[in-house]
Order: C-alpha cells, then sequence, then structure tokens
C-alpha cells in the first residue's frame, strides 16, 4: 500500500476528537523533553496539568472500540505531540491513565495531552503504513523523526525514444523506462553513468538535442558515444548496447564481461586490433565500476543493511544498500529521539518512515532485533507486492554485512559528536565575543548581491548547534521598483521588512517560538549583517519599527583592502571592534559570511541565467510551445523570427496570417 493510500484511510474512517482543555490550561508546551529513562510514579501528589492530561485520555477511551487503528495526541494550540499505531485502540490508549510505571518522556506527554484523534483500520499493517505516513508529515515533537529524508537518485534507461539515454533520475518514476537503483548519493550515479557510458557507449543528450545534431558530439570523440544521432551505429546495433547495459544493472556483469572479452579476443585474432582496442577499453571501465563499489558480496543478490548504533544521547543508523549483488553506496541517518529509547526502539520507528515512500528490496538486514519485525515484514510484503523478509543475521557474510555497516554507523556518530563539541564551543566563544547573555541557537546571516542593480536578490543563510541548516535558507527576489539601482541599504531594508513580518504574523513574538531540543527555534538568537555601519542602522530601522527588541544585530564590515582577518563588528551603541587574526570564532564569522556571500550570488547566476535564457517569443500571446518550436525550426533563432516580413511567417506551419501579423507587429512594436 503506498502512502497515498495510506492517508486515503484517514479521510474513509470516522475520526472522533475530544474538545480541547480550556484556554487555562497549562500544558507546558515549550518545556524540554525529560530524557531520563527511569520509571515515574504518578500515582500521589499530581499536577492540574497532569490531573487533566489524564482525564482527557479517560474520556477519549469510552469511545474507542477495540480494533486495528491509529491515535493522536494534542496540545492546548494544536499542536501534534504523539502519533500511535495499536492492534487494538482502546488496550493501548488505556495504558495512558495507569499513573505507575510511566517513563518521564510519556508523563511529560501526558501532562500536555488537551485531546486526542483516532483513525480506525482494517487492519494492524494499514495503522503501521499510516502512522509512519503522519509522523513524516506533522514531524510530532515525542515521537522519532526521520531526519534529511531526500529521495534518492537512480539511474534510468529511457524506453520513450528509438535511441534509449542514460540519465540520472530522481523523484516520481513516472517515464517510460527501466530504474536501476537506489544510489546513495548524486555523485555515486554520476560516476557510474560515466563509467557505463566508456563501457557500453550509450547517450545521455536530450532527445532535442538528439534531433537537432547533424555531425557527432565531443562525447563521440572521446569514446564516450556511439553516436546514434548521426548514424555512426545503426539503431539495432545501438539497441545491442543498450541490452548488454540493462543486463549489467540486472546483475549479470559476469555474461557481459564473457561477451565482451570473446569478442576481443575474436578480434584480436582477425588482426582487427582498432576493434579489440574498443572491447578492452568497455572491459576497463566495467572493471573500473566495480572496483569503487567496496563490499560486493556473494550471497546477497538485493538487500537494505541497517545498523543503529547510540552514544551521547544520539543516535546513528548506517543504510548500505546491495542491488544486483553489487553495493550502490551507503549514508548516514541521524534520526531525532529521545535519549531513553533502546536502539531497536529508534530503528523500528525509523524503518516504517524510511520505507513510507521508497521502494523495499527483497531482504531487509538489521543490527537490532526489533518488537514488530513480523508486522513490518508483513506490511513491506504488502506494500511491495511480493515477498520481502526481515531479518536479523547472526552469523555468516550477511553477519559481516551488519558488522561493517555497524562501524560505519559508530564512525559517523563519532564524527558528528566531534563536529558538535566544536560547533557548540564555537558558538559559546561567540556569544563572549559578542557580549550575549548566552550562547545562539539559530544564527541568521544576510548578503545582497546583483550587477548595477539588475536581477537584485537578498539571500538568507541558517547556522545552529548542527552546523548549516541548508533548510532554513530563503532568497529574496528584491521587489521594490522605487529603489535606486545598487541602493545596498534600500535592498536589505526589503529582505528585512519582509523576513521579520512574515514572521511575525506566522510565528508570533519570539518569547512564544517553539523550540527544539537543542533550543533551535523559527527566530533568529543573532543577527549578521555583511556590512558595515549603514547596514546595520538599515536594518535597525526596519526591526524597531516592527516592535522587535530581542534579536542582537551584528554588522560584519569589511576589513581594510577587504582583508580576511581584519573584519570589524558593528553592534548598537558600541564602538566598532576587531577579533585577534587566529581567534576560531573569527575564522567561524568567516565561513558564515562566506556561506551567505555563496548563497546570494548563486541565486543571482541563476536569476541573470534564467533572464538570459529567456526568448522573446514565449511574451507574444498565442505562441504556445508548438509554434514556438515550429518558427525556431524554420528561422533558426528568435532574432532572425523578429526580422522575418509577414509572408515569411505565415510560411511556417501552424502560423496564420493573423498569428503572423500579431508576431510582426509585436517585434515591429519593440523596435519603437
Amino acid at each position: 500500500m503506498s502512502s497515498d493510500e495510506s492517508t486515503d484511510i484517514q479521510a474513509d474512517e470516522n475520526v472522533v476528537k475530544e474538545n480541547p482543555a480550556p484556554e487555562n490550561a497549562e500544558p507546558g508546551a515549550d518545556d524540554p523533553v525529560e530524557q531520563s529513562s527511569a520509571d515515574v510514579d504518578l500515582s500521589g501528589d499530581a499536577g492540574p496539568s497532569l490531573k487533566k492530561g489524564v482525564a482527557v485520555i479517560t474520556a477519549m477511551v469510552r469511545q474507542l472500540p477495540n480494533a486495528p487503528g491509529v491515535y493522536r495526541m494534542f496540545n492546548a494550540d494544536g499542536d501534534v505531540l504523539y502519533v500511535g499505531k495499536a492492534r487494538s485502540l482502546k488496550k493501548r490508549v488505556v495504558s495512558y491513565t495507569r499513573l505507575t510505571g510511566q517513563s518521564h518522556r510519556i508523563a511529560r506527554m501526558i501532562t500536555q495531552t488537551a485531546s486526542m484523534e483516532f483513525v480506525r483500520t482494517h487492519t494492524e499493517t494499514e495503522a503501521l503504513l499510516l502512522e509512519a505516513n503522519l509522523i513524516k508529515r506533522l514531524r510530532p515533537r515525542f515521537n522519532v523523526l526521520l531526519r534529511d529524508d531526500k529521495s534518492f537518485p537512480y539511474i534510468l534507461i529511457a524506453d520513450d525514444h528509438a535511441a534509449p539515454q542514460i540519465v540520472k533520475h530522481r523523484g516520481a518514476r513516472k517515464r517510460k523506462g527501466n530504474f536501476y537503483g537506489p544510489f546513495a548519493s548524486a555523485g555515486a550515479v554520476n560516476r557510474t553513468i560515466n563509467a557505463l557510458q566508456k563501457a557500453f557507449l550509450l547517450r545521455n543528450c536530450t532527445d532535442s538535442v538528439y534531433e537537432s545534431r547533424t555531425r557527432p558530439c565531443l562525447l563521440h570523440q572521446i569514446k564516450r558515444c556511439a553516436a546514434p544521432c548521426t548514424g555512426e551505429i545503426s539503431l539495432e546495433g545501438y539497441a545491442k548496447l543498450v541490452d548488454e547495459a540493462q543486463a549489467f544493472l540486472s546483475g549479470k556483469s559476469k555474461t557481459v564481461q564473457d561477451t565482451l572479452s570473446t569478442a576481443m579476443q575474436e578480434a584480436s585474432e582477425r588482426l582487427d586490433f582498432e576493434t579489440a582496442a574498443v572491447y578492452r577499453d568497455r572491459l576497463s571501465a566495467l572493471s573500473h565500476v566495480q572496483s569503487h563499489q567496496g563490499i560486493n558480496p556473494h550471497s546477497v543478490d538485493e538487500a537494505d543493511v541497517f545498523a543503529c548504533f547510540q552514544d551521547g544521547g544520539q543516535t546513528c543508523i548506517q543504510v548500505f544498500f546491495f542491488r544486483t549483488g553489487q553495493n550502490w553506496g551507503n549514508r548516514a541517518y541521524f534520526p531525532r529521539a529521545d535519549k531513553s529509547l533502546s536502539a531497536a526502539e529508534v530503528l523500528e520507528s525509523f524503518l516504517a518512515q524510511f520505507y513510507d515512500d521508497k521502494p523495499c528490496p527483497r531482504l531487509v538486514l538489521l543490527s537490532d532485533d526489533i518488537a514488530e519485525r513480523d508486522l513490518l515484514q508483513q506490511a513491506l510484503t504488502e506494500r511491495a507486492d511480493r515477498k520481502v523478509a526481515v531479518t536479523v543475521p547472526r552469523r555468516g557474510e550477511k553477519r559481516e554485512l551488519v558488522e561493517h555497516a555497524l562501524a560505519n554507523a559508530k564512525e559517523a556518530l563519532g564524527r558528528k559528536l566531534a563536529d558538535t563539541s566544536s560547533q557548540e564551543k564555537l558558538l559559546t566563544g561567540l556569544a563572549e565575543a559578542l557580549g550575549l547573555e548566552s550562547p545562539p541557537r539559530r544564527i541568521e546571516v544576510y548578503d545582497n548581491s546583483h550587477i548595477m542593480g539588475t536581477n537584485a536578490v537578498g539571500g538568507m543563510i541558517v547556522s545552529g548547534p548542527d552546523g548549516f541548516a541548508k533548510n532554513q535558507y530563503r532568497k529574496f527576489n528584491i521587489k521594490n521598483e522605487d529603489l535606486t539601482p545598487g541602493d545596498d541599504y534600500g535592498m536589505m531594508r526589503e529582505v528585512m521588512q519582509r523576513r521579520f513580518s512574515r514572521l511575525l504574523k506566522e510565528v508570533g513574538s519570539k518569547a512564544d517560538a517553539p523550540r527544539d531540543e537543542n533550543g533551535f527555534g523559527p527566530w533568529p538568537d543573532l543577527v549578521l549583517i555583511d556590512g558595515g555601519l549603514g547596514q546595520l542602522n538599515a536594518v535597525r530601522a526596519i526591526v524597531e519599527e516592527l516592535g522587535i527588541d530581542d534579536v542582537p544585530l551584528v554588522g560584519v564590515a569589511k576589513g581594510v583592502d577587504r582583508d580576511a582577518g581584519r573584519e570589524v563588528f558593528h553592534l548598537p551603541g558600541k564602538k566598532p571592534f576587531r577579533l585577534p587574526v587566529r581567534d576560531p570564532v573569527l575564522y567561524f564569522i568567516q565561513r558564515l559570511r562566506d556561506e551567505a556571500h555563496r548563497f546570494a550570488i548563486g541565486t543571482h547566476r541563476a536569476r541573470r541565467k534564467a533572464d538570459i535564457a529567456k526568448n522573446p517569443l514565449d511574451e507574444i500571446a498565442g505562441i504556445g510551445p508548438a509554434r514556438k518550436r515550429a518558427l525556431l525550426h524554420h528561422f533558426g533563432t528568435a532574432k532572425a523570427v523578429s526580422r522575418a516580413a509577414v509572408s515569411d511567417l505565415t510560411a511556417v506551419e501552424g502560423v496564420s496570417e493573423q498569428t503572423a501579423q500579431m508576431i510582426y507587429d509585436f517585434f515591429h512594436e519593440k523596435a519603437e
């Protein structure tokens, strides 16, 4: 069952919601989650919030069926606290009304519960899939959360053209063709495609480029494409290359290599050394693919390997992908989970979310046995529509694969803990250097980029306890047409006005904004502006106008001769100062400023490139893709179209005399 189907269950089933608690309830939504795993005895003098939470849950239990389903807990503000699933909703939810034996995490969750909802499902496997879907979508505070859930790249050999194309693909797999993956990273895909092009000479150009070629391109010259576009190889011969590539990617690498080796030997025996050299180079490319894949197991053809390691209150889950007996890379995940949860508990919740929107292999190998392994296996089997085995190997090559993944998880977590410790020291040093009350948890850095005022953009980057938070980056296309071109102060004022006005509207004041367990929230604890006193004053005017007085502002001006290490810092009400040249905090600020500069320039260049790529034909009403293509094929360029007479325009297929006159008038009006 797909994630979309899982979501549909909610719409089809009866949803019951208990009335929220009165407004004077004290849910404590912003209190940090307790990390201790010790059980709590709540049978004594429980506080009013706890009693209210238990009362809400008790009232809900009376309405619950003895059937499988999913339940959600909400605080007084309507935020989802927790999503859970149960074989019996009634039996599971009633456990929250007991006042003894609860962990601190569960006790805190009960305290904050002001209302509940439940969704009844037909089976427990449906409940498991729906639970995973809702956790990923709602991101409840008390659940284990899968972070960095980017889609995986695949290799696609398209099947919608006479000469199939090999490309990297990410996203929905709707295009006709064969997909191979997943690969752990885009880099792994690019390296594999490059090697496969050398081995099988498949094209990677777009269909439009293919159709317009009149002579072979550079890739053919460097022996990475067979050039079917210009007939250097027949379509039948090219189809044979495609079949060989698909056989290799499907696990028949030994057969393909034997075939190429035989062909090389036969060419050598008939003294056709040029052809033999081609086969030799292709064999070398195939060996290159396999030699860069590390472990290539003999007994595992298709599997995902998961290893979970915990240390320092954090968890790392390392995932290795094996397809067609080849290692297609690995990726480390650091899910957000309470410290009281064991490795098996974190891994169990992680797996359901991981496969919510990804294809599942025939075999899943785990480092830790999970409580509901059979249920997960059944759910994955239903989704994949074929048998999926979930096992914890104890010996042999499969166990070696798990041990290898576990070693990688341990190393990855060690690096992250070291980075986190270093980051904490830098944040503490930054607070001391700038006179802040406490180390900032969210730092926002702003910069502008433009060329003489054209394609002006503002960029905002964000850094926190875990380093750069790239999913929080924002770009601002400067919209104020009254600004003088190149007015950096005006651009910064517009950026700040839009940023903080929206923050106030969507989140409210800084004091009321929620924060995660690391103290990271939507409001900045420090704002760095790439500029001097003038930029700082422009920003101050905006935040004061909006009534914001609790966000520290710092201007970072470039030093004499724009040398790194001689930056001057401007703070409101203080004299400008410099930091020691070799101060780690100075290096840290330089990295933040350079990242903001990189992001702003990249955004500006992308906008400028889009403007350059704009075609004047796009601005003519009534000229769609088909007519635009016909005009460009007939005249070659938009400039040639602009010079054409009406009689020449009507010669183009699909262009009537009325349309031709409209095109002619458009360009002549432009020229006036």
